[in-house]
């Protein structure tokens, strides 16, 4: 057993019975839910429009490199400037040469899993440059010093309380501030950062490949000031955010706000065609994209999986799926989360060390009832399972209990050579050890179907 399964299981153990951080989360996800009905209306057929998207993705994906290239002729015919990174240790290196040729040494960062998938915060602080979070959920999360809970909300474990009582222990405000009053501080004391920050570095929603243009959307203003303020802009993003042309912004952007947020369109939708040009007042003097792989070729490679790199993040199967409203974001220990994390994982991580997570869903579908881009997520985890069997990845004790259970279920006199409580004490050993303590087992009758058919004749 990994040592990440291990500490995924003791930490999902505590969280599942942890009564305060259930009402959170069940109080959160419930004000999603009613809003997500109220987005979803807008389209006249959502199912036809979920259609479009699927099939605009899975172009893009099959024909990844392509779009690639063209994305870049494009940011570069417009001043811009592309940098490739494989890995994660790349990305970063290549960041800090950039920031650290300009004497960067303050960074304001809108929000981006990317960044996070890059550890990147950490490495600027080795380096005596300061990130500062401005997405107002990022910036409690960096202020509380942990890692973002979810992929658009990244504070929603923290109740108004919560975050009230962190500011006064962090900065001295009253804890019983409300969340006006706290929004208030927080932009103020972020104004300046703006105003003196020597780089803004943000994620990208869409990369589109006929302009060469960033489409960044968001709810705060965060983004924009980010890159607007500062001299240089980075943006990070990973090479799947492709959508081939700026026509498709029409389906995407309602697409996302409607299963992100629950909105028709997000407040903030901006196109970023590179630096600042001659007679504009804002923008900054140079803008640069570096592209991510850090694993998504291998993702990519997986005929069955590829289809996962077509995913939005949205949110929306974080927010529907029982395991993840029960264990939350900080157990799965990894950047992506809930199902979509779950399938992508193993693959962009290492299998052996993260492959348990597929397992950690009860194959409801409600994920792929709901992805917008259609992903077959629950099939997916179930690939994810039988390639593991097929690596080895399991316990041996399971390899002989389903042979013996095949071996019994395939001759109807193996099956009565016990009665019912053999075979239910037989269950709870062999089966209650492997599915948990708090499983509620079948219960095997006392007659068989076959008995009860004999009987009455």
């Amino acid at each position: 057993m990994s040592n990440q399964r291990i500490r995924f299981l003791e930490q999902s153990e505590r969280k599942a019975f942890d009564t305060g951080h259930r009402k959170t989360i069940n109080h959160n996800i419930s004000r999603y839910e009613d809003a997500l009905g109220n987005g979803i209306v807008q389209f006249a057929s959502l199912e036809n429009a979920k259609k479009r998207a699927a099939n605009i993705k899975h172009k893009v994906i099959e024909h990844l490199d392509e779009y690639l290239i063209e994305f870049e002729s494009n940011l570069k015919r417009r001043g811009g400037r592309v940098v490739w990174a494989l890995n994660r240790k790349d990305a970063v290196r290549e960041i800090l040469q950039i920031l650290q040729e300009h004497d960067v040494k303050t960074v304001v960062k809108s929000k981006s899993m990317t960044t996070e998938e890059l550890e990147l915060n950490e490495a600027l602080e080795r380096h005596n440059i300061e990130p500062v979070e401005t997405d107002l959920g990022e910036y409690i999360v960096q202020v509380a010093g942990e890692k973002p809970y979810h992929i658009v909300t990244p504070a929603m474990h923290k109740s108004k309380e919560d975050v009230a009582h962190l500011f006064h222990e962090k900065f001295g405000i009253p804890d019983t501030s409300t969340p006006e009053e706290m929004t208030a501080f927080v932009r103020e004391k972020l104004r300046q950062k703006f105003l003196h920050a020597d780089a803004g570095i943000t994620g990208a929603n869409f990369l589109i490949a006929d302009t060469g243009a960033v489409a960044v959307t968001e709810n705060e203003g965060n983004a924009w000031m980010s890159m607007s303020f500062p001299r240089i802009h980075i943006v990070v993003a990973g090479i799947e955010k492709l959508i081939p042309s700026l026509s498709d912004l029409h389906l995407f952007w309602p697409m996302l706000a409607s299963h992100g947020t629950g909105q028709n369109v997000t407040v903030y939708n901006s196109l970023l065609t590179g630096p600042r040009k001659e007679k504009e007042t804002d923008g900054p003097d140079e803008m640069i994209v570096v592209l991510i792989d850090n694993g998504r070729t291998e993702l990519l490679r997986q005929k069955l999986h590829r289809r996962a790199l077509s995913c939005i993040h949205c949110g929306a199967c974080l927010n529907v799926c029982p395991v993840y409203k029960n264990i939350g974001g900080h157990t799965y220990e990894t950047t992506y989360t809930g199902p979509i994390g779950s399938v992508i994982n193993p693959y962009l991580l290492d299998f052996s060390q993260y492959i348990h997570l597929s397992f950690a869903s009860s194959l409801c579908g409600r994920c792929t009832e709901i992805c917008p881009v259609k992903i077959n997520l629950h099939e997916l985890l179930l690939y994810n399972r039988n390639e593991s069997v097929r690596r080895g990845q399991f316990h041996p004790g399971e390899k002989m209990i389903m042979k013996g259970w095949n071996m019994i279920m395939h001759k109807r006199y193996r099956m009565d050579l016990f009665g019912a409580s053999t075979k239910n004490r037989a269950l709870g050993y062999f089966f209650g050890q492997v599915w948990g303590p708090r499983r509620t087992l079948p219960v095997i009758k006392k007659k068989s179907f076959r008995q009860i058919w004999m009987e009455n004749g």
